[in-house]
Parts: structure tokens; sequence; C-alpha cells
């Protein structure tokens, strides 16, 4: 950058081009031209941000310039969103303000620019309760103008693409947030394509080696898949072409994080993943009404061709998603052997799958989102109830929005044949708090189908449900372990948290109560001493236990009140308190002592510092990332682990990168093996385990029934490497059908 933060010449020609390719993309839309505004917030933007770069090195203009171009062409939004997109960052960055936007772009363009400054430096911050606070902005943004979301992921999606300038742990935390809350939004609002992108993206970068494996074996397989699709598709255009039908045909390979996915979910080989190639038709309609009873007749012209598979039939056409998705998937066997998937679609359902509500917006002529009477305005709905609830502890917010937004849909029918969409998982008491809340808070089963069931059952797709209710039904905290959509768990939490305020309220009375009767007062000291007496945190929870009557007060606690120096209870609380008081100290330095830029190695003579954590297990050469807790102590996880991943999304600030350089230590792995029961079957895996690997065998815990065995064996091995050559010889075996490392 040169003195005067002007940029040279190469690079002034780069932003030129950049932005008159935003011109000519927006120029091929069906948009109102509106050139002259869309010039001007770019003119706005350069100036504000001339002479600042980005981490790569790269003028900063360039990417707001990108996401506009995003939001442009990726996502199908017009001159107002695009100007949005090119002054999102002034706010935040430079010395403008929200009504400096207002004055010069007006209302409308300040209030998605404002939107944006408010949920900027993505949805978690450094603190649990910002980290809240930041998502619940988010998510009320999205009913002002949905909008504001829309340009926020392509804001993520562009910083997703230009991930290589950050740290490592930065990469983590980016890519941990974009997998557990930015794709899942992107699912929902109907962009897929988007969606897969932040997927395959976050894959990269926390797992680079299985992602370049992946990636190679699809360039590997590629001659071959192009061979099964035209041999597969030969047939199928004849009859298209035969019956008059105007269409597109093409194939789509499953994206990386999806087969990786698939692989480790159902401890497969990639050679195994029978799906990795699917046919999409898009075709035009004679007419609107005609749309759907066309996707049929070519469904039937299908079936007619190949066998189709009973139970893979996915009819989004008539029962569209919730985030608006419509096709037909029909399953067909190949001549060869092989099931492909077939994807059929109009041009309009093609368009809504690709951008979303963008396209409904399109299609409907709507200028604005609540026009769309959609089960997605549902959703958003449901999220305004849940951020009525004044004090949701962070975490659990992030998790119970996190619920809704990938789960897969099914259809429960109402008594009088209505027909309602419910996240897959769903349960009876999912289903009451879905019609009222006093229908959940008073739930005490439900007939299924005509059959009485429990509140926990958990319902199918095509069900009839009838909720059955009583007055004496009490909520339950258990309750929380029987519901699955965000809107029960929120309204359980929130009718727990009231009914829990009122205890307190008891409480508070029994304790002025008992304190009047002493004639005395009580000062905080004491108040922490009856705390740790029956090992409660703070004054709150000792109020509410008094409030339930699960405490009652006594002579205990009298004596710590009255200060008497005679009785026990003070010289043993007063020794807990010094000693607590010691171990908190160094609590609040010892996060602040790690460097959480420098890269940690692991070695032989470091290895006690650390604490493997049991959720997974790591072994040297996983993908492994740090973790440091509020005591300064650091715990390595596997990058795939789903706490790691909460941690990730949660305390991205606290995240170490880590590299391994052990040799000689051990640690302890479990595999799981199936397979048919036979006579020395077992014998064979100890001889590979101990003889063979001259790895030591721990546990091992073996099931046989009905001529299948199952169980695992729990042993110590030097690195990942080990358990890769255990499992590749224990496949080796015959009769043993299912090898794989478990997880706790």
């Amino acid at each position: 950058m040169s003195e005067d933060n002007l940029f040279s010449p190469d690079e002034e020609r780069l932003i030129d081009e950049a932005f008159q390719h935003l011109i000519d993309s927006y120029l091929q839309t069906k948009h109102r031209k509106k050139v002259e505004i869309i010039t001007k917030a770019f003119q706005f933007a350069r100036q504000a941000h001339r002479g600042v770069r980005r981490h790569s090195g790269e003028p900063y203009i360039m990417h707001p310039l990108a996401v506009a171009q995003i939001v442009c062409s990726e996502i199908g939004l017009g001159s107002t969103s695009i100007c949005s997109a090119l002054l999102h960052d002034v706010v935040e960055d430079t010395d403008y303000t929200t009504d400096d936007i207002k004055n010069v772009f007006g209302p409308k363009i300040a209030q998605i620019v404002d939107g944006l400054t408010k949920i900027a430096g993505g949805i978690f911050g450094d603190k649990a309760s910002a980290q809240a606070e930041n998502f619940k902005k988010l998510l009320l943004t999205m009913n002002d103008d949905i909008r504001v979301i829309l340009i926020k992921i392509a804001d993520r999606l562009h910083n997703m693409r230009t991930l290589d300038s950050m740290q490592p742990r930065k990469q983590y935390k980016i890519a941990g947030e974009t997998l557990y809350i930015y794709a899942p939004l992107a699912y929902r609002l109907g962009l897929n394509k988007i969606k897969s992108e932040l997927e395959d993206l976050s894959f990269k970068y926390e797992h680079p080696n299985e992602y370049k494996d992946i990636q190679q074996k699809l360039t590997f397989s590629r001659e071959e898949l192009n061979n099964i699709y035209d041999e597969f598709t030969s047939p199928i255009a004849e009859k298209l072409d035969s019956l008059g039908i105007s269409y597109n045909m093409f194939g789509r390979i499953k994206s990386p994080y999806s087969i990786w996915k698939k692989m480790n979910k159902n401890n497969l080989s990639f050679e195994e993943v029978y799906d990795i190639l699917a046919v999409r038709i898009v075709f035009d309609p004679v007419s609107p009404d005609q749309e759907q009873s066309e996707c049929f007749d070519i469904y039937l012209a299908l079936t007619k061709i190949y066998k189709s598979h009973p139970d893979r039939l996915r009819d989004w056409v008539t029962h569209p998603k919730a985030n608006g998705y419509q096709a037909l998937h029909v399953t067909l066997m190949s001549n060869s052997g092989q099931w492909v998937e077939v994807q059929i679609r109009s041009r309009r359902m093609d368009d809504i799958a690709e951008q979303g509500i963008a396209a409904h917006w399109k299609y409907k002529d709507a200028t604005s989102f609540e026009d769309d009477g959609s089960e997605l305005t549902h959703w958003l709905e449901t999220i305004k109830e849940i951020l009525e609830d004044p004090q949701p502890d962070s975490m659990d917010f992030l998790d119970t929005i996190k619920l809704n937004l990938y789960s897969s849909e099914i259809f429960i029918f109402t008594p009088k044949g209505e027909l309602r969409t419910m996240p897959q998982g769903s349960t009876v008491l999912d289903f009451a708090f879905t019609i009222h809340t006093y229908m959940g808070t008073n739930c005490i089963g439900a007939k299924v189908n005509h059959k009485l069931e429990a509140i926990n059952y958990e319902l199918k797709s095509g069900d009839q449900v009838e909720i059955l209710t009583s007055k004496s039904q009490k909520l339950s905290p258990e309750w929380l372990d029987f519901v699955t959509t965000a809107k029960a768990r929120g309204k359980i939490k929130q009718l727990l948290r009231k009914e829990e305020r009122a205890n307190q309220k008891f409480g508070e009375a029994i304790f002025h109560e008992f304190l009047e009767k002493e004639e005395t007062e009580i000062d905080s000291d004491k108040m922490q001493r009856i705390c740790n007496l029956h090992g409660l945190k703070n004054r709150d929870e000792l109020m509410i236990a008094l409030g339930q009557k699960k405490i009652i007060l006594g002579d205990a606690e009298r004596n710590i009140i009255k200060g008497d120096s005679s009785s026990w209870y003070k010289r043993f609380w007063s020794s807990f308190s010094t000693s607590s008081n010691k171990e908190k100290k160094p609590e609040e330095t010892e996060v602040q002592d790690v460097d959480l830029k420098k890269v940690l190695i692991i070695n032989d003579v470091d290895k006690h510092k650390y604490t493997f954590a049991s959720c997974c297990h790591p072994v040297p050469g996983d993908a492994v990332l740090g973790f440091v807790d509020d005591k300064g102590q650091i715990t390595i996880h596997k990058r795939k682990c789903e706490v790691a991943t909460k941690l990730k999304t949660g305390k991205g600030n606290r995240i170490l990168a880590v590299e391994w350089q052990i040799e000689n230590s051990l640690f302890p792995v479990t595999i799981y093996i199936k397979g048919l029961d036979s006579i020395g079957t077992l014998s064979k895996v100890t001889e590979v385990i101990s003889k063979k690997m001259n790895a030591n065998i721990n546990k091992l815990v073996i099931e046989s029934k009905e001529g299948l065995f199952e169980g695992t064996i729990s042993i110590m091995v030097h690195s990942l490497n080990d358990v890769e050559i255990i499992q590749k010889e224990l496949k080796k075996i015959s009769n043993i059908t299912t090898v794989a490392r478990k997880e706790e």
C-alpha cells in the first residue's frame, strides 16, 4: 500500500472490471434496471474503503463487490440488495453512520445495512451471552427483512471462498460455525446450491486430507460415472422426446461433504456409497396448471423403462418441503444393476431449488416476504416465539434453533384431515405444542391412527393424530427428553423457568421468615456457606430448592448464620471457602497465558499436560484441535467430534490449532466388528490384533444372536496408521461384514 493509501493501476483496473462484471450480470436479470443507484453505492463504498486491504492483501472493496455479485447472480436479488451488499461493511469499518446511508440511499437500504451491521463479525462473539444476543439479532432481522440474512449468507460464502489467508485456528472456528448455522440456514431458505458449497468448503478446511482423497476418487471415477450416465439416460431421452416434452437432463454428482458424511454415518468405504450419481430432469410444462400432473406423467414413463425402488419415492411436488423445495424423487434400477436416483422438476421448481426465497418472489411478483404464506413463514413465526423467552442459555438457545434448521419433514394429519408438516423425529408432545401451548402443557398422550400412544411416541409420515389432554397433567423437566422441535423445547424451558421463578419467590419468603425468627441478618459470605452446605452454586438455586421444599432450614443453617465459633460448621466451611478462593484466582489469568495464535505441538514429553477427550478418543494422525477451558486446561478433540463442533461454534475464541509429534505413546481405541457367527472367527480376530499387529487388547465384548455376532474390541495403538492397518486386516477375515472405529 502506498503512502497516500491509493492502490496500484493494476489493482484499480481489477476493481473496475469486477464492478463492470456485476453491472453486466445485473442487466441480464429480469429486475428493473436501476444501474444508477448501484453505481452510486459502488462509488460510495469504494471511497469509504479506499486504501484498506483484506488479510489476503487484495483491496478491501473487492470483498463487497464479490458479495454483491453472489447476491445478484447466485441468489437472484435486485438493486436494493445489491446496493446493501456493496455497503454492508461501511458503517462497521469506516466513520460513516447509518444516517449517512439513509440520507444518500433512502430508508430501505439503510435498514438492511443497519441489520447487517448489528450482526457484523459473525454470529458468535467472544462471550457466551454475546453469542446468543448476536444470534437473536440475526433472527429478528430475518423477520424484519429476509434480505438481511440472504446478504449475510452471501457474505459468509465469500469469506469461506477466501479462507486461505486466515490462521488455522480461525479457519476451524469459521468453518465450524458455518457448518453449524450458516449451511442449515441456507438450506432452510431454499439455497441448496449455496448450502452444498458452504458444507464442502467447511469440510475442505476442517478435514483437508479426507476432502482431497474424496475429490481424487471422484476424478478417477468420473469416466466410469459418465459411461453409467450415458447408458442410463439414453432410453429416457428417447422416451421423453417421443412424448414431445421440452426438457433438459443432466447428471448430478454427490458433493464431497455428503459422501464423507454418509461414509462416516454408515461405516462405508467410498466404493460402497451407491448413490454418488443422480440424474435431474428439468422440464417446461405446457401450462402452469398441468405442472404437477406432468411430473407424474414423466415418472410413469420412467417406470416403464426401469424398475423403481418401492421405498424410495419422494413426493415433494404435492407436499413441498418447509423451504419451498418441490420435486419428484424416484430411485430406478439401471441395466447394469445399480440404483440411480432421478429428480423430476419443472423449470419453476428448479429455480426455487437453486435460488430459494428470491425465486419465490420472482414467481409470485411479491414485494415482501410476509406475502408468502409458506411453511417458511410458519418457521419464522416459531422463531419469534422462541425469541420472546427472555433468558435463554446461549448454547441451549443455539441448539434449540439448530434443531429445526436441517431436519427432514414428515406429514401428519389432524383428526379433521388437515395436513401439518413436522420435522422428522417429532413426537406426540412436539405435535401438541405446534397446535397450541395449552395442548402441549396438558398433553397426556394421543390417538395415533386410532391407537393410544404415549407423549414420547415418535410420529411417522402419514400418521393421523388426535391429542388427548387433562387439566391435572403437570409439566416436567423430563419432557425436554421427549421433544425435538425448537418450538416445543423453547416453550417447555420458558414454562419451567416461570415455575422456577414462582418457587424462588416462595423460597425467599420462607428464608425471610427464618431470619426474622432468628432476629438476625445474613451477609454474602454466610449465604455462600449455606449454598456450599447443600451443594448449590448460588442464592437463586438455594431459594428455588427452598420453594420446592427440597431443603428444610434447621440447626446447620442457624449455626452458620449466628457464626458460632465452637461449631465445626464454621471451621469446615471457612477452610472450604479459603481453598475455593485459592483455586479461583488462577482461573482469571490462566486462559490469558495460553497463546492461542501458536500451533500446539503434542509430543511424548509434554503429552501429560493435555487431556484427550473421552467423547472422541483422538489418536496421533487424527485431525484434531485444542480447546482451552476457564482454568486454562487444554482438551484435545477430533475435529469431526460433535462436542468439538459445538465448541468451535460457541467458543471459537478458545480454539487452538494442534499438530502431533508423538512416536512412542499409546492411546485407547475401540473397534466395532459385526459378521456371521462361525467357529474360529474370534480366534482369527485376536490373532490379527495380538500376534500380527502386536497390539494389547484391554477389553473384548462379543454378543452372538440368531447366527450373527457383533461386539467391540478396546486396544492400545500408537497412531491412526495402526488403526487403519488393524481394520484392513480384520476386514480380510471371512464372515466379518463390518469393521469400524467406534466413538464414545
